[in-house]
């Protein structure tokens, strides 16, 4: 005897309306963003900029472009498709993202199906009862059975424990999307950081290479001098002992020149020393404008780590009321069909199906359930103080960097006043010591400060130069218009198992 399915729609329709109407509300906290007042924002910053105003403004976006120097912006944007910090969180983002469509999958009906082809050959005439669906078959000679069936579930949200689930997931997306761009930003001004320090570094080492060669003529000169007995050898000595003293310098320079540009090619995702006959060619330390100081929640809109802290807690005020929702009953509807026939043709009129809706509720769970609710609590705390921390420190950042590039334009103008009375007190000094107005120890200190306001100068050039990309990161610029890197080798399916193709 075959029974025939029974129609699914034979359940009452409130059954099936009720709990849609339920699913309006979500348990645990709505989240909004915390008020200015909460985050201690200023109104201004205390310091001011230093554009003047016949400058134009920088655009934060392309800052790099402002120091109008054609290998830094080459620099900069290779790192932005080559750097694998960049990449690395690029692929966080497709995986937070693919994480976030996983969740939103919950909140949709799930669905299966299966088959099979049974074939008997020689077999008697006999009657055979389906394992499947408890029907007795006729079969008597070659026989084939086919058995197919499917089955759909769906979970109602009546609670909003999935919906509270979709939102954190979301935020999570959200978070790793403005890690990217925190990454794409740190990046940047860490190229031009150590771009900045190769060229110091070049600079320092032509200082030095130039006073020692100023150094040998001064030794050959005390050398003569004291053959012909005009001075002692204490003059020759101290000679000797201050070329050796520039000549030890240049080894330290170059190491450190070396070290930036390794530096920079590792951020560019290369080989160390791969990009050295790029920056091989010596140039002056570029310089870009200041900018004004702009409104402090400017900034903090701005700043891509702000962002990701203010996601990061939207994601755990969300989770609150996903641990919230185990408090609550939890209703499922499944249903399935199965059938099996000798004619394929027959296979949906002779089979079976059913809908089930079933109820689970927590009774006693030993406090596991109020302990997570409370740790949740505890863990979207942490996270608000954390928020707050991190507003605090891109204002810091900030005040930090407006006053560091004030401080450094007065005192590269102060140093570069030194270098010049350095440079004119050497000259006066070579001369007069050559006359024999002054004694060696003159002409000695005279060099040794023009070294040393040659050095200083050129590393004060730097710092300014240094300040100012601080500035242009602490005021979030430099991931505007950075592009978005392509997915891996992985992703894209390109790498296959040692020994196998890959599918």
């Amino acid at each position: 005897m075959i029974t025939r399915a029974r129609p699914l729609l034979s359940l009452r329709l409130p059954l099936l309306i009720g709990p849609v109407l339920l699913s309006a509300c979500s348990v645990g906290p709505d989240y909004r963003p915390p008020a200015v007042s909460a985050l201690k924002i200023p109104d201004q910053f205390a310091s001011s900029g230093t554009i003047a105003a016949d400058q134009d403004m920088v655009d934060l976006a392309r800052w790099w472009d402002s120091f109008e120097d054609p290998v830094l912006s080459q620099l900069v944007n290779r790192a932005f498709t080559a750097n694998l910090d960049i990449g690395v969180a690029a692929a966080r983002l497709r995986q937070a993202r693919a994480t976030l469509r996983g969740t939103q999958g919950q909140a949709l009906p799930t669905a299966g199906v299966s088959g099979s082809v049974t074939r008997s050959v020689g077999a008697d005439a006999r009657s055979i009862i389906d394992p499947t669906t408890g029907q007795t078959l006729t079969s008597g000679g070659d026989t084939t059975i086919y058995r197919g069936g499917f089955d759909v579930a769906w979970e109602a949200d009546i609670f909003g424990g999935i919906r509270r689930s979709i939102e954190a997931a979301r935020a999570s997306a959200e978070s790793s999307a403005a890690n990217l761009r925190f990454t794409q930003a740190s990046v940047a001004s860490e190229v031009a950081l150590n771009y900045v320090q190769a060229r110091l570094a070049q600079i320092r080492l032509r200082i030095a290479r130039e006073n020692l060669s100023a150094q040998d003529e001064t030794l050959e000169l005390v050398g003569w001098r004291r053959q012909a007995g005009l001075v002692s050898s204490l003059d020759y000595e101290q000679a000797r002992q201050l070329r050796a003293q520039t000549a030890a310098s240049i080894p330290t320079i170059e190491n450190d020149y070396n070290t930036a540009v390794n530096r920079i090619a590792v951020l560019l995702g290369e080989a160390p020393g791969s990009i050295t006959p790029l920056i091989d060619p010596p140039s002056s330390i570029p310089l870009a404008p200041g900018v004004d100081a702009p409104i402090p929640a400017q900034v903090i809109e701005r700043r891509p780590d702000v962002a990701v802290a203010e996601r990061t807690l939207a994601a755990e005020v969300a989770r609150i009321g996903v641990q919230k929702a185990q408090l609550y009953p939890a209703l499922r509807l499944s249903g399935s069909f199965s059938g099996s026939s000798t004619s394929i043709g027959n296979l949906i009129s002779d089979g079976l199906g059913s809908l089930v809706a079933g109820i689970t509720a927590p009774i006693f769970q030993g406090g596991q359930i109020r302990a997570a609710i409370l740790g949740q609590r505890a863990s979207a705390d942490a996270a608000f103080d954390s928020y707050r921390q991190t507003v605090l420190t891109a204002l810091e950042e900030v005040e930090n960097a407006l006053k560091g590039r004030e401080v450094a334009e007065r005192r590269e103008a102060d140093l570069s006043v030194s270098y010049e009375a350095a440079n004119s007190a050497a000259s006066m000094a070579r001369l007069q010591y050559r006359s024999g107005l002054i004694d060696f120890q003159s002409l000695l200190d005279a060099q040794r400060t023009l070294l040393s306001s040659q050095d200083a100068s050129a590393t004060a050039r730097a710092t300014r130069a240094t300040a100012t990309i601080q500035l242009y990161k602490a005021l979030g610029g430099g991931w505007q218009n950075a592009p978005i890197p392509a997915p891996g080798p992985y992703e894209a399916g390109h790498i296959a198992s040692s020994g196998t193709a890959s599918r």
